[in-house]
């Protein structure tokens, strides 16, 4: 006769529905006011993501965390004044915000979207050796051939010229987290936590950053800032050079 099974304990279960109440107040119920750096809005933000996040996207303008800091970085560092730009996968509100800084040469680029000045593979950028002396890229290299991409940006600035990246990184991890065997869009959304993923970077992404030539400096989401603003607790603006 087969041993009954005993019973399974209730701690589990009403842990996971406290918890679970908790997260559905704070994603749907409480008011978190904030500041978005990019439109100016004032009031609560909405869920967003996967998995869904609490205070992260802006009504006002559908910003999210990575587009506030980097509208904070730039709001005190006015590097694109007068200055050749190049920005790849470009968004309307930063956009916006690197035209205020006034530009001399503002250009957009991308694979796939129609409305850019130009199509360009960022593994393979059919553009002259140092043609501009500023580069925006925020949130593309997770999606490419990251060495290449990196290769081709450093070729493409001037002497002197610096890129802005942006990527998802966890500081946690040594090495950055890829598998070339994971092709599937669910695995990818699994693994690396979107479809179009193909990694998710580790602190080694400055090794591979200066692999490619770049000298590195790095603006980080610090209090404050972070409560005011939604922003993501310790992410990163790489600020990244080509040596003169």
């Amino acid at each position: 006769m087969p041993a009954l099974k005993a019973p399974r304990p209730l701690k589990p279960y009403a842990r996971a529905l406290r918890f679970g109440w908790k997260s559905f107040v704070r994603l749907f119920g409480a008011r978190h006011p904030r500041s978005c750096t990019v439109c100016g809005h004032h009031g609560r933000f909405f869920s967003y993501g996967y998995p869904l996040v609490a205070d992260v996207l802006c009504p006002g303008c559908l910003s999210l965390e990575r587009h506030r800091l980097l509208a904070l970085y730039l709001s005190e560092n006015k590097v694109f004044a007068g200055q050749d730009v190049l920005h790849f996968a470009p968004e309307e509100g930063m956009t916006r915000i690197v035209k205020q800084q006034g530009p001399s040469k503002y250009t957009t680029c991308d694979l796939f979207a129609s409305n850019v000045d130009l199509k360009i593979n960022i593994e393979q950028i059919a553009l002259p050796d140092e043609s501009f002396d500023r580069i925006l890229c925020l949130h593309v290299l997770e999606h490419v051939d990251d060495r290449k991409a990196m290769a081709e940006i450093y070729r493409v600035l001037k002497p002197g010229g610096i890129a802005i990246i942006m990527v998802p990184i966890e500081e946690g991890w040594d090495t950055t987290y890829e598998n070339p065997a994971i092709t599937s869009p669910a695995e990818r959304l699994y693994h690396f936590g979107q479809e179009d993923h193909v990694r998710y970077f580790g602190r080694d992404l400055r090794d591979r950053l200066k692999a490619a030539g770049f000298s590195l400096g790095e603006y980080t989401a610090r209090e404050p800032y972070v409560l005011n603003h939604g922003l993501k607790r310790g992410e990163k603006v790489f600020v990244c050079t080509k040596s003169a």
